[in-house]
């Protein structure tokens, strides 16, 4: 089986470096697991001790320093390179046919990724531990007739409280595992039918043994990431996290600006663009969701947009759009920043409206051309 997957698989012979995020986000997952781990060992998952048990491993643990912030850190790391990696698939139309079920069951992992690195930004027991798990959890308050009694069952009570970080830290030590499972099957999935090529033709004809051509690719790409991690963990490793954070949790304290995670706020600003909270938490969601429908909005004959002009302007205006939303996200809810919040939002849908415009005008084009050859 190791022979079949990571040695003699026939891999394209022209992929870019694009394609081995797919092998960084492999990695990521196995350090998480490691350095979660081991935290969990010195962890006390109690609301009076959560705090100073996490400065316990700071101070005391034996290189506890190095664990926590590189956990912190590589949680970081796993968006990024989720987020070039769902990238890549949406400009590569890795998401067409015959490999629908590969990116359906990618997109799965996404949403659980996206609920662990909630779960686990709640541990710390912070002040904007307690305030974000306050608000996102009470999002479900707005689900009609059953949401308070939804959202207290979450709580284990009428507020964010022992019962509530109990069930987060359990759930935070499951899922990843759950991820590795789904990430098995995502690698069956991709092995069935192999990967998707730059120029989105058939690359039948020319494949290459994956080892050692990728094997050595990917070194290159792992040794890059670690170099960068080496100098954000040992420098700057507070550069992607919250101050906020190193306040313990306040009940009676609400922070000026409550705001998640960075890799939430594209998300975080789409919620707050609706000023009905049913509405927002519909959208907030459908925002994820949206891409399991790429493979039926996109019927367009060619795959991927290297050789669509137009699809590749609007595929980097979706990008530029998506890093707007994440700046608005972390603005506060003021003018002009609701408008903007608002545009972006009704964009990062239409995106997906127009996709579907792009590839019916195409095919009628690429019909109109064949007749008039067949014509001539």
């Amino acid at each position: 089986m190791a022979n079949s997957y990571i040695i003699d698989s026939p891999s394209p012979s022209n992929l870019t470096y694009l394609w081995g995020y797919g092998s960084l986000l492999g990695l990521v997952l196995v350090m998480q697991i490691i350095t979660g781990v081991t935290l969990a060992m010195h962890y006390t998952p109690n609301i009076e001790m959560a705090f100073n048990s996490v400065e316990h491993i700071m101070r005391d643990v034996n290189n506890g320093w190095l664990i926590r912030y590189t956990h912190a850190n590589v949680a970081s790391f796993f968006f990024i390179f989720l987020y070039i990696h769902i990238g890549r698939g949406l400009y590569y139309g890795s998401y067409t046919r015959p490999r629908i079920l590969l990116w359906s069951i990618g997109v799965i992992i996404f949403v659980l990724t996206m609920a662990t690195g909630f779960l686990g930004y709640t541990l710390p027991w912070g002040q904007m531990s307690l305030w974000g798990a306050t608000v996102i959890t009470n999002l479900l308050s707005a689900i009609p007739w059953m949401g308070v009694n939804i959202v207290e069952f979450v709580w284990g009570g009428f507020s964010v409280d022992n019962a509530t970080l109990n069930r987060f830290f359990s759930l935070h030590y499951l899922l990843p595992f759950i991820l590795v499972g789904l990430v098995v099957l995502h690698l069956v999935a991709l092995h069935h039918h192999g990967s998707n090529n730059p120029l989105g033709v058939s690359a039948n004809g020319d494949r290459v043994p994956f080892h050692p051509y990728y094997t050595f690719k990917d070194i290159v790409g792992f040794l890059a990431f670690f170099l960068v991690l080496s100098i954000i963990v040992f420098y700057m490793p507070n550069l992607l996290g919250h101050s906020d954070n190193y306040i313990p949790a306040n009940p009676l304290v609400t922070p000026t600006h409550i705001q998640p995670e960075w890799y939430f706020l594209p998300y975080y600003a789409i919620l707050r663009s609706i000023p009905n909270k049913l509405l927002g938490v519909i959208a907030m969601f459908a925002a994820i969701l949206i891409l399991l429908a790429m493979p039926f909005l996109d019927e367009s004959r060619i795959r991927g947009s290297q050789f669509r002009p137009f699809m590749k302007i609007i595929f980097w205006l979706f990008i530029s759009n998506f890093v707007l939303l994440g700046w608005i996200g972390a603005k506060p809810v003021s003018d002009p920043y609701i408008i903007i919040g608002q545009l972006s939002s009704i964009f990062y849908f239409a995106w997906f409206a127009i996709v579907a415009m792009v590839g019916i005008i195409e095919n009628t084009l690429y019909q109109m051309r064949q007749l008039w050859l067949g014509a001539k």
